[in-house]
């Protein structure tokens, strides 16, 4: 069956097809101020892998996957692959059957073998996909999170590839979950225009940051009217219990303080670490330790019980989702919108969030992710899990200057997106001077020469 997606009606030529995929190589030299900086990650360079898609009738549609920086070349060679199973292709077939699009480019025979449905050729099959459903958007004149809200059950259920999720959700489950949501959506999406949706924030917490700073930002997030922030740690134990005091003083007793270990621990570790730092109350622990090891979460959430288990940015697929869900290794999904197959397989994993029962706050700590993501969790809170209690979407406040429509806080929320697509449009003045190597901002050899050694070349220049 086909499911159509609006796509601006008499604006769509019969013989319209993809004529070009462009990709770009975008870094920002984060690496210099430390921002950005984890257990795993102490000097990133956010990144992205660019994409640009165009037809014969001259509509275009942006997405991108994100890196920290060296490999972003890889990931944007992978979206390259992609070219021949989209440039050529009919658009309004394509657009009128997006669940059967995502799947050719997840499902290539030969493509498939180098993930399957993971690593740098999955993220490029998301970005592509990404790009399609931003150019539907702005062929309807509305925003994504509005195209995708607006769709029938039965349209959302055939974006869905089921195939190894009916274990634990299957085609009738998601029908009947769409189908309950359905009661009040006019009035929500009334709220969400006026009020916009709860963000938090993880600015003050980078792990390369003083005391000072740390405690500047944790305040100045109060005063913006963010509900939580959240504290990068796993560098060393000393530091982050005298770190999450600080930050604890600096907003009181009562905001809730979330903690991020960016995979850094073993099992036996993170249970450890988190008894010594029970102390400042934290919320959730973030990637307590490897993305994969769905065991491992499981047996860390009974340990740390009721501090919560919050993982998912590194997600690959829907499948590491379910069994998450399904092990109970985890009380907050966070989807990312770039890591896995695009909005189809978010979709996906939405529905199965929904059907465990677990809140949805999605990882927005990247260039880009921000202004894409918060599509995802407003179409959810209209069409899915009909809530957003319990629920916030990360903030970071970097490089939202170089999108067309950057992301922007309100009071602590997430404005509303009104203008058409899915966010990822980049200024194409941004593309050229950050573009690796040889844009403005990395025209020096010294400069580039430091950063493909492995060094932090910013601070070296």
């Amino acid at each position: 069956m086909n499911t159509p997606v609006p796509s601006g009606g008499e604006r769509i030529n019969v013989s319209e097809h993809f004529t070009t995929l462009e990709t770009y190589d975008v870094r920002f030299p984060t690496s210099r101020h430390r921002h950005g900086s984890d257990a795993m990650n102490p000097f990133p360079d956010y990144s992205a892998a660019y994409v640009e898609i165009t037809t014969s009738a001259g509509r275009q549609g942006f997405g991108l996957a994100f890196t920290v920086g060296r490999g972003n070349d890889v990931q944007a060679a992978a979206i390259e692959a992609l070219r021949p199973l989209i440039v050529g292709r009919d658009v309004a077939e394509v657009l009128g059957a997006m669940g059967a699009f995502a799947r050719t480019l997840t499902g290539d025979s030969q493509l498939r073998w180098l993930g399957p449905e993971k690593g740098a050729i999955h993220m490029a099959a998301g970005a592509v996909i990404n790009a399609v459903w931003d150019l539907a958007a702005r062929s309807a004149d509305v925003p994504l999170w509005k195209l995708l809200a607006d769709l029938e059950p039965e349209q959302l259920v055939e974006l869905v590839d089921f195939r190894y999720l009916r274990d634990a959700l299957t085609e009738q489950d998601a029908l009947d979950l769409l189908r309950a949501a359905r009661a009040g959506r006019e009035q929500r999406e009334l709220e969400l225009l006026a009020r916009g949706y709860p963000a938090y924030t993880t600015t003050p917490g980078w792990l390369g940051y003083d005391d000072e700073t740390l405690a500047r930002l944790s305040r100045e997030a109060v005063d913006e009217g963010f509900s939580l922030i959240k504290l990068k740690v796993g560098g060393n134990l000393a530091d982050d219990v005298r770190r999450l005091a600080v930050a604890r003083a600096a907003v009181g007793p009562n905001l809730p303080i979330a903690v991020d270990a960016n995979q850094i621990w073993g099992v036996a570790e993170a249970i450890a670490w988190m008894d010594a730092l029970r102390p400042g109350n934290p919320y959730w622990i973030e990637e307590p330790t490897s993305p994969d090891d769905v065991l491992g979460h499981a047996a860390i959430r009974r340990a740390v019980a009721p501090i919560r288990v919050a993982t998912g940015e590194h997600g690959h697929n829907a499948v590491m989702f379910k069994q998450l869900l399904q092990a109970g290794a985890v009380d907050v999904v966070q989807i990312d919108a770039c890591r896995v197959g695009g909005v189809n397989e978010n979709v996906a994993i939405l529905l199965l969030a929904a059907k465990f029962g677990v809140p949805v706050c999605p990882h927005a700590g990247g260039v880009g992710l921000c202004e894409m993501v918060q599509h995802l969790a407003m179409f959810d809170y209209l069409a899915v899990s009909a809530t957003w209690e319990g629920r916030v979407i990360e903030y970071v406040d970097h490089l939202h200057e170089h999108f067309v429509e950057p992301a922007t806080i309100v009071d602590g929320r997430y404005a509303t997106p009104r203008g058409p697509g899915g966010g990822a449009r980049m200024h194409p003045e941004s593309i050229a001077q950050f573009g690796y190597p040889d844009g403005a901002a990395w025209r020096t050899e010294a400069l580039v020469g430091a950063h493909a050694a492995g060094i932090d070349g910013m601070d070296q220049a």
